[in-house]
């Protein structure tokens, strides 16, 4: 297997590119806030782009990408005064730069992802190397005496040596140089490196936002758009891997499933058991994990405030979470099960424990704790 036949490790299943997402939806504050330090002279060298994964940190780093290269520098007034600054970052699909990023051959841009290993196998780490190889692209890209960007997703993914590797960079950035630096888990990252960069920090999108970027994207949008953004928790990336994966119908038969408690309805969870072990179905075992940590944070939710979450996310949910969450005390134990089952579940696919096993495990104990 090559390199071009892996999944690109920046790029969610079922969306384009980041380099190919035009718009950008629900982030005008963070788009507004560079913009206004590159048209006041305030520009740092190094950027950190945060917020939960899904929402549009990728985008924002390409279209700053894009429109640093487009964009020529602010000047002082010349004979005929200066030109207006730019109102936006949106740079003409025709611009040349934005032609050439699209095809994936600007000279003054380089994306540093997780690579290939030996083997032809994904690495899950950004490895030195793959920082190393910015030293030949700043050397080739220097003549021109343009801009030049640099775009690490994610940076969460670095190891130790890559991210000393690239901690010296920002120490002494080469000149006319902007390191973009997108990052799901900023504390995960080295106190040095997140000192030494400017915070754009992102937001879950609202519904609505939510469903112009799933358009844009070309997801083929349910009938009830606002539980895939409940469950989605305003993430466009987590939305699209509910709907490749049929999350919404999973989470309902999760809420049904619940809905027979205390006294569980074993055929059920059995069917939930096995259709998260059969062949293939790794993904569809992730997600269930994911749906229960939901699941338990809403019923927990549900019993320290009184009332379900709005909007319901599967039939029938409120009431069964109102049923099972009365009170502030009940609250605290769904709480405390979530915090034990996520653990629990996160370890077993670690270890690769058998995944009905573990399904039928976890379902048992949400019986306990409903029935305590």
């Amino acid at each position: 297997m090559t390199d071009t036949d892996l999944p690109a490790p920046d790029q969610a299943p079922g969306a384009p590119h980041p380099r190919e997402t035009r718009q950008l939806f629900g982030q005008d504050q963070a788009q507004a806030d560079f913009l206004s330090a590159f048209t006041t002279g305030r520009m740092h060298h190094g950027w950190l782009l945060t917020g939960p994964e899904g929402v549009g940190k990728a985008t924002l780093a390409w279209r700053i990408a894009r429109f640093l290269l487009a964009t020529p520098p602010q000047e002082d007034d010349g004979l005929f005064g200066a030109p207006p600054p730019p109102a936006t970052l949106d740079i003409d699909d025709d611009h040349p730069v934005a032609r050439r990023i699209l095809a994936g051959g600007e000279p003054g841009l380089a994306a540093v992802t997780r690579s290939a290993n030996d083997q032809g196998r994904m690495r899950d780490q950004i490895v030195v190397d793959d920082v190393r190889k910015l030293t030949r692209f700043f050397g080739l890209s220097a003549a021109d005496g343009g801009h030049r960007v640099v775009i690490v997703d994610a940076a969460d993914e670095m190891n130790t040596s890559a991210a000393n590797a690239l901690l010296k960079m920002l120490e002494e950035p080469p000149a006319r140089t902007t390191i973009l630096l997108v990052s799901h888990q900023p504390t995960r990252l080295l106190p040095t490196i997140r000192s030494r960069c400017r915070t754009l920090r992102l937001g879950p999108l609202s519904p609505g936002d939510m469903t112009r970027a799933l358009q844009q994207a070309g997801a083929d949008l349910p009938d009830d758009t606002e539980a895939l953004s409940a469950l989605a928790a305003g993430s466009v990336g987590a939305a699209l891997r509910l709907l490749a994966l049929d999350g919404l119908d999973q989470y309902d038969r999760l809420v049904a499933l619940l809905g027979t408690l205390p006294r569980l309805d074993r055929q059920s969870a059995l069917k939930l058991a096995e259709a998260a072990s059969g062949r293939g179905a790794a993904d569809h075992f992730d997600q269930l994990l994911t749906l229960v940590d939901i699941l338990l944070a809403r019923l927990a939710r549900t019993g320290a405030t009184g009332q379900p979450p709005h909007p319901q996310a599967a039939r029938n949910e409120a009431e069964i979470l109102a049923r099972l969450a009365p009170d502030p005390h009940k609250a605290r134990a769904w709480a405390a099960l979530a915090s034990t089952v996520s653990a629990r579940g996160r370890h077993g696919q670690a270890v690769n424990l058998d995944p009905a096993a573990l399904v039928l495990d976890t379902v048992f104990k949400i019986q306990e704790t409903a029935a305590g």
